[in-house]
């Protein structure tokens, strides 16, 4: 059972927690992108702070300016 209510805290996939911070936001970003190209999300810096912020990773305005501008 999910220990947050709304949230998919489990299953997670193996080796899912070894990951760098670098590799959690790029799968982050996959996922944001591709809701946007879905119609499932309409803004995407809202959307990657909100998945950030859901996920623990804090980021600075400039990071996420360069993720929105696809700089990194």
């Amino acid at each position: 059972m999910a220990e947050t209510p709304h949230t998919q805290d489990e299953p997670i996939e193996e080796g899912a927690g070894d990951a760098s911070r670098a590799d959690r936001i790029a799968g982050i970003l996959e996922q944001v992108r591709s809701d946007l190209r879905l119609g499932h999300a309409h803004d995407e810096e809202a959307e990657l702070r909100l998945r950030l912020a859901d996920a623990g990773i804090t980021a600075t305005d400039a990071e996420i300016e360069r993720y929105v501008a696809r700089e990194l």
